[in-house]
């Protein structure tokens, strides 16, 4: 039987089923092949009547069965080509004439697509741009799809996908993408056993606030799921210390096309309370209590209480801390602190000290303390203060208020022992390394200046400035071990500008100065300049080394504080330090040791946390 030539119909991209393979089929011998078009349709192109030739196995002189038929005509439909194919058999004197009516797709136009958000401009054109002017190929545009897919999975779209192509007889094509708008964003809390549910079907309950969480990410309702920026995300939400685990939940949204999600999180104890006891040459017997809050009221701000009480003093220091003001859209951070505290001052340390026995002078300052600080780019800092201070010098050995040395140099500005400090704090940072924990690349720049305000005992009016730079360059010069290799220079300078209280002079030397010296043992002045450069690089796993070089100088202005107290304690003024050093990685940061040589034969172990800079 005879199977008539098709109509003229719009394309479709469902090709027909596979006819199952029967057996014993009627084989008869095919004497000619022909292709041909529907009527009143153009005839192909040479080109498209090779491809049906080369695609299919009936050939003259040869048999064919109705199921070899059928597969020819699969084999046209998956060239991509035609959107109907149909094969009619006719008897002739020198066989059966076989004749393939086909309609080739129409000529591409156009490629669009529906419902993008994030989608490049040019991307479109770049896939698809080569098939535009041609007859359009089925296959063609199924690669191109999958192309456009990665794109999307490349830029971490990984939601995003193709769910339909819609094509006109004309010519132009629609592909209406779903890119995984995010619906709503949730907060669930999780149980020691990963579950948010606990043993009851009840949603397992947290202390922090949704917002907390919530205000660290940048993804937002309506936006386009992306994994890179989750990724990115989760990590500042893990940084807020909170929590021992977290992950992200994906559901569908009522929206199909849309997705919820879930921000689960674990959360750890935030809370601690600790007591001890000692003894002390300066306070004789003495206890501590210490009390830390790092989640208060489940807004991720921090409290705590440090307490000393001894025979003769009473130390403290109550600290808060909101490192976001809820409702700020700028990310304002709050500092506040009470304190009356107690150091060892390194400026008077040295054979001259206080009274006929040369006691060691301690300085305790008791006051408060506020600041403002905020992000001004993704890279910058400003910080406002105001800082008010009691300072008193006092005895190490009896605690007696000490307003001059043994050799008659006063020790504070108001020559009572005691001055009032009020500041006026200003900062600024820029931070433009690659990487703040192990840089190898990019700068840091810093500069602080506090502005006295003439109160109370002393009436001090100062200004005093301090600029630090970090620059930091990568290099390959060992190889102990994978990892990040650099060469990290710093310069760092300072002043003070009207009445400088001695005890608030720049002190040089030690760990965090010029390493190989003992704390404070350079000197002190109203100026001061630091260079320090170091060689680090990886030794193994979490170990790294450094070889360091600094140097310090107080510019030749130890005579320029009140009462010279670098130089009637012979201090140099200035001095260089040289050594090598070990970094530990850990749960609370780089563990540093250093070894440093001293330029005036002496040397020094130094330890601390992070980097020197």
């Amino acid at each position: 039987p005879s199977t008539p030539a098709p109509q003229n119909t719009n394309p479709t991209f469902t090709p027909p089923a596979t006819t199952p393979t029967t057996t014993n089929e009627i084989q008869v011998l095919v004497g000619e092949v022909a292709i041909k078009t529907p009527e009143g349709q153009p005839p192909l192109p040479p080109e498209l009547e090779q491809r049906i030739y080369d695609a299919i196995s009936t050939k003259p002189g040869r048999t064919v069965t109705r199921t070899q038929l059928q597969s020819d005509i699969n084999a046209v439909f998956a060239t991509g080509f035609f959107s109907n194919v149909q094969a009619e058999p006719e008897d002739t004197d020198i066989g059966v004439r076989v004749t393939f009516f086909v309609l080739p797709n129409p000529v591409l136009k156009s490629v669009n697509a529906d419902g993008t958000k994030v989608l490049e401009d040019g991307v479109i054109n770049r896939i698809f741009g080569s098939q535009i002017g041609k007859v359009t190929n089925l296959k063609d545009i199924q690669a191109g799809v999958k192309e456009l897919e990665k794109y999307y999975q490349d830029k971490g779209y990984v939601l995003a996908q193709v769910v339909d192509i819609k094509a006109t007889p004309e010519g132009n094509i629609n592909l209406v993408v779903s890119e995984g708008a995010i619906e709503a964003i949730k907060v669930a809390f999780i149980n020691e056993d990963g579950k948010t549910v606990d043993k009851d079907g009840k949603p397992v309950t947290g202390t922090t606030r949704d917002f907390i969480i919530t205000r660290e990410l940048t993804i937002k309702e309506g936006e386009i799921f992306n994994k890179n920026t989750v990724q990115s995300d989760l990590q500042k939400v893990y940084g807020l210390g909170l929590f021992d685990d977290l992950n992200i939940g994906l559901a569908p949204g009522t929206d199909p096309r849309k997705v919820v999600v879930t921000v689960n999180v674990k959360e750890r104890n935030t809370g601690s309370i600790s007591a001890g006891a000692g003894i002390s040459s300066s306070t004789g017997l003495f206890g501590t209590v210490s009390f830390q809050q790092q989640n208060l009221g489940g807004n991720n701000q921090k409290l705590g209480l440090d307490v000393q009480v001894g025979t003769t003093s009473l130390l403290f220091d109550l600290n808060f801390t909101d490192p976001w003001l809820a409702g700020d859209p700028y990310h304002t951070s709050f500092s506040a602190n009470i304190f009356n505290q107690r150091a060892y001052s390194y400026i008077f340390d040295g054979s001259v000290g206080i009274g006929a026995n040369n006691d060691q002078p301690v300085i305790n300052r008791l006051g408060l303390g506020f600041s403002f600080s905020r992000p001004l780019s993704s890279r910058d800092t400003a910080s406002l203060g105001f800082r008010y201070q009691r300072v008193s010098v006092l005895n190490n050995t009896n605690n007696a208020i000490a307003a001059t040395d043994s050799l008659g140099n006063q020790l504070s500005t108001s020559g009572t022992g005691q001055d009032d400090l009020l500041l006026l704090q200003l900062a600024y940072a820029s931070d433009q390394r690659d990487n703040p924990i192990k840089p190898s690349s990019g700068s840091v720049f810093r500069i602080a200046t506090e502005q006295s305000i003439p109160i109370g005992l002393g009436s001090i009016f100062l200004n005093r400035v301090r600029a630090s730079y970090s620059f930091y360059m990568p290099v390959n010069f060992l190889n102990f071990s994978e990892g990040t290799q650099a060469l990290a220079f710093n310069i760092q300078a300072g002043t003070v500008i009207g009445t400088l209280p001695p005890y608030e002079a720049f002190q040089l030397g030690g760990s965090n100065s010029v390493r190989g010296w003992d704390e404070g043992k350079i000197g002190s002045g109203r100026s001061f300049g630091i260079f320090s450069a170091e060689y680090r690089f990886p030794v193994f796993n979490i170990v790294g080394g450094v070889l360091f070089f600094d140097y310090g100088t107080d510019l030749g202005s130890a005579s320029a504080v009140p009462g010279n107290p670098a130089g009637v304690r012979n201090k140099p003024g200035n001095g260089a330090g040289y050594g090598i050093g070990v970094r530990v990685q850990s749960p609370l940061g780089s563990i540093r040791v250093d070894y440093g040589l001293s330029s005036n034969g002496g040397n020094q172990f130094s330890f601390g946390l992070g980097e020197k800079f």
